[in-house]
C-alpha cells in the first residue's frame, strides 16, 4: 500500500490568492478542495499580507498537505506590483515553513506547459485541462481562475516529482530518434 500524499499549490496574488489541494493515493492525484482568497476589501497591503499568511496557514493545519507547491513570480513590467507579488509569495511560503513543510517553486510557464503541454496556454486552456485530468464536475470548477492557477501548481509538482528518472536525456525529438532507431517506425 502506497503512502497517501498531499500537495498544496500557491498561486500567490495581492488582490486574489488561489490554492489547489491535491490527495495523491496509489499514485493517483485527485481533488480535495480548491478556492481563492479574495484580498481586495483590504485597503492595506500588510493587511492582505497578513491575511495571506493566516489563510494558508488555515488551509495547512486543515489539509495536512506534505509538500507546498507555489508559483514563482515572473518578470513583469511593473517593478511595484513585482515587489507586492513576491512579498504575497513568501508570506505564503513562510506559513508553509512554520509548519516543516519543503516547497518548490515553479515558474508560470512550466507550469502551462505541464498541464497542457504548451508554456503559452492561457489560464482556461489550463482550467479545461484540469478539470478533464482530474475528472472535475464542471459545477466544482469557479469562476475565478487564481483556484486552478494553484492546483495547476499541485499537479505541475506531482508531474516533476512522480516521473521515474531515466538515465538518458534527450535535447528534442530529433535527437531521441537518434538515440533510439528500433522504437521508430518510418
Amino acid at each position: 500500500m502506497e503512502k497517501e500524499r498531499i500537495i498544496i499549490g500557491i498561486d500567490p496574488g495581492t488582490n486574489v490568492m488561489g490554492y489547489g489541494i491535491l490527495r495523491v493515493l496509489d499514485n493517483k492525484p485527485q481533488l480535495m478542495a480548491m478556492g481563492v482568497l479574495q484580498l481586495n476589501k483590504f485597503d492595506n497591503h500588510y493587511l492582505r499580507l497578513n491575511r495571506i499568511f493566516e489563510r494558508v496557514l488555515g488551509l495547512i493545519d486543515q489539509y495536512l498537505p506534505d509538500e507546498m507547491a507555489i508559483e514563482a513570480p515572473f518578470f513583469g513590467k511593473n517593478v511595484q506590483s513585482m515587489l507586492k507579488l513576491g512579498r504575497a509569495q513568501g508570506v505564503a511560503m513562510a506559513a508553509a515553513l512554520s509548519r516543516d513543510i519543503p516547497i518548490a517553486e515553479y515558474a508560470p510557464l512550466k507550469i502551462k506547459m505541464s498541464i497542457t503541454g504548451n508554456g503559452g496556454a492561457s489560464k482556461e486552456q489550463v482550467a479545461d485541462m484540469l478539470k478533464r485530468m482530474l475528472h472535475i464536475p464542471e459545477e466544482n470548477m469557479l469562476p475565478q481562475l487564481d483556484a486552478t492557477d494553484g492546483l495547476a501548481a499541485a499537479l505541475c509538482h506531482f508531474f516533476q516529482t512522480n516521473r521515474p528518472q531515466s538515465e538518458k536525456t534527450y535535447t528534442s525529438w530529433k535527437d531521441y530518434m537518434a538515440k533510439n532507431p528500433g522504437k521508430v517506425k518510418k
